[in-house]
């Protein structure tokens, strides 16, 4: 069978995802631990890189391909059932030459004995038995000893076997393709629920590592001050006071420092897992990857109606959950297909050898033809009960779409609602960030000309330490919540969509049309719904 479906899909994906990804990369851009990483031969990864590398070594998307390949052997075994079945079998058997000329003479003597003794045993009037020997004398009784059996005996059977009519090969033939079809869904599904997560976790490291610089930046700021203050105390102009004031406002900002460069090492051991990257003993401590981009923002503007109905027509998710409905319902065929008569024939050919002869030339053979038919007409209600199990777990099947559908529309207003969010807190954070830097340069101004207080410096230093943390934070949540968009309305990756060599029915694109008119079976819906 040539390469299926999903590795056009696959393909088609890979490539969309990389250039979705280049968005995200700054050109030219460098951290500062890129050195350190090429010193240290840890691997740097761009987000398109990131991308490429989760799809090569991901384990749930590669546990989700083989799952297509598990289903591809099912239909392969299922369809069996209606081909021909040509099984061949035979026997040969060898009995020594000694053992069998014992087992002649032992019954041609046994045999002789019995035709003698019976005068003896029944009492035969002398004229019958005189005429019993006078016609046995010119046929000798040694005949026997001029016939002997053969050594070796054969027997070659080979046999065909078709069926010709049942109820429920068929629908079980429909059912595995569209098990087919839930399985390359579910993997649509993993990957594009990977991208959004690859994205998420690496501008989650991006971010940890700005906010790092955001506290060093502080830490620095606030021993300047500490330093500032202890040479003031030494020239007596200020009190004791000030100088523990900055100490305690410098040991406080200490462990927000740690904190953050924590934070920044686990999210890029959760990224390395992610891309299923291995544990190197050699490393160490050392990072099991760096990575390389900024933290973009590039402004969308969404029309959630549109959204949401895209959402429908395009997610993997609903188009799976349409496929189990459709093999759901191929099972309730199937069950109810025991109550329809089974036919099947068997013909073949078959070769047995000779008793006396073990030649090739002197065999018997012949032809074998055979049809049989069977149908239940009384099985103490064991077809009905499988009947109505499988209609009770087809009507599971349709909730379980019909909730799977406002699942994909709460998903779509979640993010929706988190970009409104997150865009809201860019545009009042841009503002305040200027505002909160100019506002410490004046505290710092004041303190200089002995015009302000300590405390006020401290003050404006927690203020735009917020508002700098606050920032990153909306551009961590635009972004990560804008791949959980583009997740929930299908528009993470492009896909080719063929199913070359498989179900005609999958062909067809009503099959699959999850929009809002149609229903679980992928009917069209009354008006009234």
């Amino acid at each position: 069978m040539r390469k299926y479906f999903v590795i056009s899909g696959f393909a088609a994906a890979v490539i969309a995802a990389s250039s979705v990804a280049r968005a995200g990369t700054g050109e030219g851009s460098t951290s500062t631990g890129s050195g350190t990483s090429s010193s240290r031969k840890v691997p740097t990864f761009t987000l398109d890189q990131a991308i490429l590398t989760a799809l090569q070594r991901n384990p749930t998307l590669l546990i989700a391909e083989q799952e297509i390949k598990r289903t591809l052997g099912v239909i392969i075994q299922i369809r069996a059932q209606a081909l021909p079945n040509i099984t061949p079998s035979g026997s040969f058997e060898w009995i020594d030459p000694n053992l069998r000329a014992n087992i002649f003479q032992s019954s041609t003597t046994t045999g002789t004995s019995a035709t003698g003794g019976a005068a003896s045993i029944v009492d035969s009037p002398p004229s019958q038995v005189g005429a019993v020997q006078a016609l046995a004398s010119p046929t000798p009784i040694p005949t026997a000893t001029n016939t002997q059996l053969s050594d070796v005996t054969y027997n070659i059977r080979v046999t065909g076997t078709q069926l010709v009519f049942n109820g429920t090969t068929w629908p079980s033939i429909r059912g595995t393709f569209f098990q087919r079809d839930s399985a390359y869904f579910a993997f649509r599904n993993t990957l594009d629920l990977l991208l959004a997560t690859v994205k998420t976790q690496f501008y989650q490291v991006v971010v940890n590592r700005e906010l790092i610089k955001v506290q060093e930046q502080s830490v620095h700021l606030l021993e300047t001050q500490l330093k500032d203050q202890q040479n003031r105390f030494e020239a007596g102009t200020v009190p004791r006071f000030n100088v523990l004031q900055a100490e305690v406002a410098l040991y406080n900002q200490l462990p927000l420092l740690i904190t953050a460069q924590n934070n920044y090492r686990i999210s890029k051991i959760t990224l390395a897992k992610t891309l299923g990257l291995d544990f190197q003993p050699r490393r160490g401590e050392n990072p099991p990857l760096e990575v390389v981009g900024e933290m973009p923002y590039f402004p969308r503007s969404i029309g959630l109606a549109d959204a949401i109905e895209l959402g429908k027509q395009r997610r993997p998710f609903l188009k799976q959950a349409r496929a189990n409905v459709l093999n759901q319902k191929e099972q309730v065929h199937a069950a109810a297909g025991q109550l329809l008569p089974t036919i099947t024939t068997t013909g073949g050919g078959e070769w047995v050898s000779s008793s006396t002869n073990s030649s090739w030339h002197d065999i018997s053979k012949g032809w074998i033809a055979q049809v049989q038919g069977s149908v239940p007409i009384w099985d103490s209600g064991a077809i009905y009960g499988q009947v109505k199990q499988q209609r009770a777990l087809l009507s599971e099947a349709k909730l379980t779409y019909d909730d799977d559908v406002r699942q994909v529309e709460l998903e779509i207003q979640t993010a929706y609602s988190n970009l409104q969010q997150n865009r809201e807190l860019i545009k009042s954070q841009e503002k305040n960030v200027e505002l909160a830097d100019e506002a410490l340069r004046l505290a710092k101004a004041r303190l200089d000309a002995g015009a302000g207080v300590q405390l006020d410096v401290l003050n404006a230093q927690v203020q735009l330490l917020t508002a700098q943390t606050t920032r990153l934070q909306a551009f961590f949540g635009y972004n990560s919540s804008l791949a959980e968009f583009d997740r929930a309305t299908g528009a993470q990756s492009t896909y080719t969509e063929s199913f070359a060599n498989l179900a005609p029915r999958a062909t067809r694109s009503r099959t699959y049309d999850t929009s809002s008119g149609v229903d679980a079976e992928g009917k069209r819906k009354k008006r009234s719904e």
